[in-house]
């Protein structure tokens, strides 16, 4: 490095350090003592790789743990862009464009992962150690309900049957309880919540309202609809929605759906999730047609959501 250069980091530095306060050379002489960075220490591999803890003995457990695990990684990287487009004050086309096609790739991925579970693991093996998941269940991801907030106005996401009593002045408890996924978790007779949902509200209801609200007026479709009108007609962005859109509620839905399909009905188990819930109605789209950006679809399109998809 030349001398010019070298001077010119140091300025910059100084720079830096000066706006929050604080001495150059103290940092400076902090690097003498420093390590050098390895993978290992950057990625922080050894606690990643013991996160993985079976509760049988069966090996084909440790495939379920780690794809779940990878799920949620990639869940915290789909939510870690929503939230650049979502906090950004001004965001343009081209930026709101490239973010919502990251976090399609990223859906993409999680939606051809699904073979990995669907035939990736032995039948048998599944049906033996699912039992010591119950209660739990991959409908209490919480990450999950999170990405759902931020990128949809809450009435896309109440169950179809109450969106009519249902509007923006709603309070956010009563709108909570009347998500599409309670439907899952109650009886439907008596609509008495299960085990499996009053333990996720518990450790996720005051995080889930505190989100809800103030998603309120920046998620996705709002940060979309505050952008000028010419934009908002802009092919490459309405592109980027829809299949947005499309992969999240219908081809990862069906993706997750059919993968379930082959061990719940395997006619070894009782044909029940882990958790109880009322899996078909939960999770197929023609049910409760979770559309996220149902203006940017056609009539034709919006009566017949989900009913192309093969199960």
């Amino acid at each position: 490095m030349n001398t010019t250069a070298h001077e010119e980091i140091l300025e910059k530095l100084e720079e830096k350090f000066q706006a929050i306060n604080q001495k150059t050379e103290t940092h400076l002489e902090g690097l003498l003592w420093a390590k050098p960075i390895t993978y290992w220490d950057y990625i922080q591999t050894d606690a990643l790789l013991n996160l993985q803890t079976q509760r049988t003995t069966l090996p084909d457990e440790m495939v379920f743990v780690m794809y779940h695990q990878v799920n949620e990684l990639l869940f915290k990287m789909i939510l870690w862009e929503i939230e650049q487009v979502c906090r950004s004050q001004k965001p343009e086309t081209s930026f709101f464009t490239e973010k919502l096609m990251r976090i399609s790739r990223y859906f993409d991925m999680l939606t051809t992962s699904f073979t990995i579970m669907k035939d990736g693991m032995e039948v048998e093996q599944y049906m033996k150690f699912r039992n010591t998941l119950t209660p739990a269940s991959g409908f209490q991801s919480a990450q999950y309900r999170l990405i759902e907030f931020a990128s949809t106005d809450l009435i896309n996401l109440i169950d179809y049957r109450f969106r009519s009593s249902i509007d923006r002045n709603t309070p956010y408890e009563h709108a909570l309880e009347h998500l599409y996924w309670q439907a899952a978790g109650k009886d439907y007779k008596t609509g008495e919540k299960s085990y499996l949902i009053l333990e996720f509200e518990k450790k996720y209801k005051k995080e889930f309202l505190s989100f809800m609200e103030e998603y309120n007026t920046i998620n996705l479709w709002q940060k979309f609809k505050q952008l000028p009108e010419e934009d908002q007609k802009n092919e490459a962005l309405v592109k980027a929605m829809r299949h947005y859109d499309y992969t999240v509620n219908i081809t990862w839905v069906m993706g997750h759906f059919n993968a379930a399909k082959k061990y719940i009905e395997s006619g070894h188990g009782s044909g029940e999730a882990t958790g109880g819930s009322d899996w078909k109605k939960y999770m197929l789209p023609k049910y409760q047609r979770r559309i996220f950006f149902p203006e940017l679809w056609s009539e034709e399109e919006l009566a017949t959501w989900g009913e192309k998809e093969s199960v």
